[in-house]
């Protein structure tokens, strides 16, 4: 095979370096941004899934976050010790947990509505842009779980 055959080797033409690179940038903007609600990047998607629905099990939470529960259940744990949301095991079912956010956990959504409009104007996009950049990184995640799923190392 030829190197166009295979693709270069070169740092600046690999996708996933620019996919890295953006992401870094991003993450750390968010840092600063959610720095004064004393939450990290990963406790605010936590949040962001609950104020879309509360009362969730862990289960459709990790779902909805592609994270499982070994990631996901210190996050809880430490949002909880936070007083913004309450885990309660299903009576039941034991196994099943149901995450609710608190009133604290609630009222913190006003102040996390600040952050969006910061992150659209760093990125320099407008809304359809936006948009159109939100699509096109899901069809590559769909794209990319789907090949690796059927990928067969030769």
């Amino acid at each position: 095979m030829t190197s166009e055959e295979t693709g270069s080797l070169l740092l600046d033409d690999q996708l996933c370096f620019g996919l890295y690179s953006a992401s870094r940038a991003v993450t750390s903007l968010y840092r600063t941004l959610l720095e004064p609600l004393d939450l990290t990047y990963p406790q605010y998607l936590v949040m962001l899934a609950l104020w879309e629905q509360d009362r969730q099990q862990v289960k459709e939470l990790g779902a909805a976050l592609s994270l499982d529960s070994g990631t996901l259940s210190p996050l809880l744990k430490r949002l909880e010790k936070a007083g913004l949301i309450t885990r309660e095991r299903q009576a039941d079912d034991e196994r099943s947990v149901r995450i609710q956010l608190t009133e604290e956990g609630t009222a913190l959504r006003a102040k996390a509505e600040r952050i969006p409009p910061h992150i659209a104007a760093a990125m320099n996009l407008s809304t359809a842009e936006l948009g159109r950049m939100r699509a096109a990184m899901d069809q590559l995640t769909t794209s990319v779980n789907a090949y690796r799923e059927s990928y067969q190392p030769r």
